[in-house]
């Protein structure tokens, strides 16, 4: 009679009530779940996440316009310095007011001197607005190193945790310690992550940095040119 009775339950049902049993005996984790169990070694992981990316953001922002110049700034430079317009290129370049142009400024007022010495002063200028552009990228390479570091760390203090727990239960089973694991890794993956993020953003923005240094030493070069040029 019973078994009559079960021949009769649809297949369907069955494997529906099997699968609705899965899911209900699986948990779902979230990132932020998965954030939370990684440890308080989140919480300098996360810091260093928000610094990472805030400084890549607003030195991509500084970087771009500082690279950004008029095409006709050197042909209006040229003209006026040739036809003796000093006050006129130096306004130029006051309205301009992109690290260029100040270079360039700077080359202009020393318009007198040794070739060699307006070269040099124009140097000095470039290297000082080249290092107010790559102000704090450096962060970016320190916390590409650390953030693995700590990620680590905080594996390590799990795995600590969850064997000295085992040892007062005297106890092992593989559910317990497999759990304890994958939750311990969570701050590993997290710090990989951030490294190889703010890794790629320190050598994008570096790359970016000496295309503008390359670009200052062209306009260097073209202005030197100029004075050079007969009247």
């Amino acid at each position: 009679m019973l078994l009559s009775i079960l021949l009769q339950v649809p297949v369907d049902s069955v494997s529906a009530a099997a699968a609705a049993a899965t899911t209900a005996e699986t948990p779902t984790n979230t990132l932020w779940d998965l954030a939370i169990k990684g440890g308080v070694i989140m919480i300098p992981i996360g810091i260093m996440g928000i610094l990472a990316i805030y400084l890549s953001i607003e030195r991509w922002m500084t970087i771009n316009k500082a690279a950004r110049i008029d095409a006709n700034f050197m042909s209006g430079i040229r003209d006026m310095v040739l036809n003796d317009n000093i006050i006129g290129a130096q306004t130029l370049c006051s309205r301009t007011n992109t690290p260029i142009a100040r270079m360039v400024e700077k080359g202009i007022s020393r318009i007198g001197k040794p070739i060699h010495d307006i070269d040099s002063s124009m140097e000095n200028v470039g290297r000082m607005e080249i290092y107010k552009i790559e102000k704090n990228v450096g962060f970016l390479s320190t916390i590409a190193g650390l953030a693995p570091m700590f990620g680590f760390l905080g594996t390590i203090f799990g795995v600590i945790q969850m064997f000295y727990k085992i040892s007062l239960a005297n106890s092992i089973q593989i559910d317990t310690i497999s759990g304890g694991l994958y939750v311990k890794m969570v701050s590993s993956a997290a710090g990989l992550i951030l490294g190889i993020f703010a890794f790629a953003c320190y050598h994008y923005l570096t790359l970016k940095i000496d295309r503008v240094a390359n670009k200052m030493e062209a306009y260097k070069l073209e202005f030197i040119d100029i004075l050079q040029q007969p009247a």
